[in-house]
């Protein structure tokens, strides 16, 4: 039951995971007779399974494990052999790895510990172990994983119980998680997996790669992801831009940041590297982040039975005012609408409900269903018709009436049920139902559950179903095929800029990075350089009685203002003279042996609305923008947008509707809305400089005063990356 399809895959896949995640043999190096053992468990796991491809135990002490021949060595295995499980400690592994490149083994499957988790020497053995393998073509996934299986190929090598084939592919570093969400998976008894993997340690096979897998697998519906961290955050994102569009990817990232707030020396490299960064990022490329790990699961069957909605308009049916009040707050909570339903469909439901009941979103039926449930099914249709509705959500007790109310209408609540379910099959929008029964099971909510109606025991649950539905259709309505924004061709000045500042040590100062910024098309105000008090005549000359602004110009003063080395409002040689006397004696108070190179004078910008754009380099996710409200909602109530580099033109926008501060850009009492167009363009325009210069590690424009017309950045600086330097 879906509200749209999946694209099909191509029918060569391209990932080398599906050589030994769906593989024909397998063998167990450490297999075990003990049942406490995992070499044991996992040949129970195969057996009970009905794997039908070969099982290879290695046991040179014993001739068999439960009726299997054992094998003293990969060598002695007749044929080839697909997969690899490893049992044996992790000092073995060198040496395993290198037979089992000479054997032929695809894939191996590292469970023990005592890598680079232990520190430097743990570190030094996981290398020799990846090398032993990259000689021999072996993919490795762990070490230190949980395991794996393949329910469409039988292949369950964590013997787990009550587990189910189905179509939620599931990758997690925590083997805890995946026992939680296998026991809701059994309580829920209709959701099933088809691939699970513990990347572990990563050491060879990344999140990028077993995504790709994911991507391609036929009897994967969505993809499904637990992440402490990613090693490789680039690629993750490229692989979600490829496999979003074809079927949903869900993510639930733990911790609160990603490697910690690190120190940094600018407004943008304080806030990168924060959990929202990672969120903003991984929807960008389409993925629906859950930010509770009891989401996980309804999310994905959501996803898995629904795909999408087009947009975010939801039609609520409810039978009780207080739950239809609850559900409002919790659309309005996650960014989605009450659709405003046409003047048609409220007559059309007038006809079918009592006089008391409310026509308007949310409706509430005010007791009409409780002798008739088959009249929600009829509601829920009428509304379904409107095409101001992108979805559709039943709120209250259905499944429960036979119970609350009377046994007979039992009858009544089956034919709903089939009238929803037949509903679902035709008008191609999501319908999501929460139950207060449903925890009960009652036979309607099962009825709907094996047709493929997602039914839920939380409101809270349903709602982030729908907005996971909403933003993925939006994305691939909006978002996919957008071209990114390409480089700018970097210039040979510009280059050679930053050549001198590497060769004297220091970051650009603020009328370089300024000049960086108008070679590729960036309006910036033209400003004066004065190296000595004898060139503030010509400044003067130059800006007349236009008031302007005095910054000192040194590598050692990084903040200005603290140093005294700012002065405002200045017009006429007589008041630039004495500004600069000032900053000198301050600047020399403040720091006797800074390198002062002189000031700049730059005329004053009127007021306007305050913004923050700035640059960092994220070691997971590369290049990164942030977009946020400058001042005090940088600083304090960090109002920011994060995506990473390069930006599409949805991205841009995007980046400005985010804020929870929009409506101050959009204009509040009486003020004129800024100029949004010359704000994204701002936006591609840094992304295409960053992208052509790899020396830039960090940008701040802080702040850019946005106007009704146009815009001004008062502010530049730009952090040099000396270890990428290149001319």
């Amino acid at each position: 039951m879906t509200a749209g399809s999946t694209e099909s895959m191509p029918a060569s896949h391209k990932s080398p995971l599906h050589d030994f995640l769906a593989p024909d043999s397998i063998a167990i190096i450490g297999a075990s007779a003990d049942p406490t053992k995992r070499g044991y468990k996992a040949m129970v796991g195969l057996i009970k399974g009905n794997y039908r491809g070969r099982i290879f135990p290695l046991n040179p002490k014993v001739p068999e494990i439960l009726g299997v021949p054992t094998y003293a060595s990969l060598d002695d295995i007749p044929g080839p052999v697909d997969l690899a499980l490893i049992c044996t400690p992790a000092a073995t592994l060198p040496g395993l790895m290198a037979e089992c490149g000479r054997k032929g083994v695809k894939g191996a499957v590292i469970l023990a510990s005592g890598f680079r988790e232990t520190g430097p020497e743990g570190a030094r053995l996981e290398q020799q172990v990846l090398d032993a393998a990259r000689a021999g073509g072996v993919r490795i996934i762990g070490p230190n994983t949980s395991g794996m299986f393949n329910l469409h190929k039988n292949v369950n090598l964590l013997d787990l119980r009550n587990v189910k084939p189905g179509d939620i592919g599931f990758i997690s570093q925590s083997g805890n998680m995946l026992l939680a969400l296998v026991l809701e998976a059994e309580h829920n008894g209709h959701v099933g997996f088809s691939t699970y993997v513990g990347p572990g340690n990563q050491t060879d096979i990344g999140f990028n790669d077993y995504l790709r897998y994911l991507g391609e697998d036929e009897h994967t519906r969505v993809a499904t992801l637990y992440v402490e961290g990613f090693r490789d955050g680039q690629r993750f994102l490229r692989a979600a831009r490829e496999i979003t569009p074809v079927k949903p990817v869900v993510v639930y990232k733990s911790g609160a940041t990603e490697l910690g707030k690190k120190a940094a020396s600018s407004h943008t490299g304080a806030l990168a590297g924060s959990y929202e960064m990672t969120v903003d990022v991984l929807k960008q490329v389409g993925v629906s982040v859950v930010r509770h790990s009891d989401q996980i699961l309804p999310v994905a069957e959501g996803l898995a039975l629904m795909q999408q909605a087009r947009g975010k308009r939801v039609a609520v049916i409810a039978d009780g005012g207080g739950q239809a009040t609850i559900t409002s707050d919790r659309l309005s909570d996650a960014g989605l609408e009450l659709a405003t339903l046409s003047e048609a469909t409220r007559k059309r439901l007038a006809e079918i409900l009592f006089a008391q009941a409310s026509l308007a979103n949310p409706i509430d039926v005010a007791g009409t269903s409780d002798a008739d449930p088959e009249v929600l099914a009829r509601c829920m249709e009428i509304v379904a018709e409107d095409d101001s509705v992108d979805a559709v959500f039943l709120v209250g007790m259905f499944g429960g009436y036979h119970t609350r109310f009377a046994e007979s209408l039992l009858g009544g609540e089956m034919r709903a049920a089939e009238a929803m379910i037949e509903l679902a099959r035709r008008c191609g929008k999501p319908l999501v139902i929460y139950s207060l029964y449903a925890p009960v099971k009652p036979p309607a909510l099962r009825r709907l559950h094996e047709a493929g109606l997602p039914v839920y025991a939380s409101i809270e649950h349903a709602v982030k179903v729908l907005q996971a539905l909403a933003e993925r259709g939006l994305y691939l309505q909006r978002q996919h095929g957008l071209p990114l924004q390409e480089s700018v061709a970097p210039r040979e000045d510009m280059l050679a800029m930053f050549a001198r500042a590497q060769n004297e040590g220091r970051d650009l100062y603020e009328f370089e990075a300024k000049s960086l910024l108008r070679a590729h098309g960036v309006a910036v105000a033209e400003e004066f350089v004065a190296h000595n008090a004898d060139e503030l005549a010509a400044a003067a000359a130059k800006f007349g009685e236009q008031p302007v602004a005095m910054k000192v110009v040194s590598k050692d003063i990084l903040h200005k203002s603290d140093a005294g080395g700012v002065k405002l409002n200045l017009v006429g040689e007589a008041a630039l003279r004495t500004a600069f006397d000032q900053i000198m004696t301050s600047c020399r108070a403040y720091d006797a042996n800074a390198d002062i190179r002189g000031v700049l004078v730059t005329p004053m910008a009127r007021k306007g609305a305050e913004v923050i754009v700035g640059v960092v380099r994220d070691p997971i996710f590369g290049p990164v923008l942030m977009f946020g409200l400058g001042g005090i909602f940088v600083e304090i109530l960090e109002d920011v947008a994060f995506r990473a580099i390069p930006l599409s033109r949805f991205d841009a926008e995007a980046m400005v509707d985010q804020l929870k501060g929009r409506k101050i850009l959009a204009g509040v009492r009486g003020e004129a809305a800024v100029d949004k167009a010359a704000l994204v363009e701002l936006l591609l325009k840094v992304s295409s400089i960053v992208s052509a210069y790899p020396q830039l590690s960090e940008l701040d424009l802080n702040p850019v005063i946005a106007y009704p017309d146009g815009l001004a950045v008062v502010d530049a600086r730009i952090i040099i990356n000396r270890a990428m330097m290149s001319v």
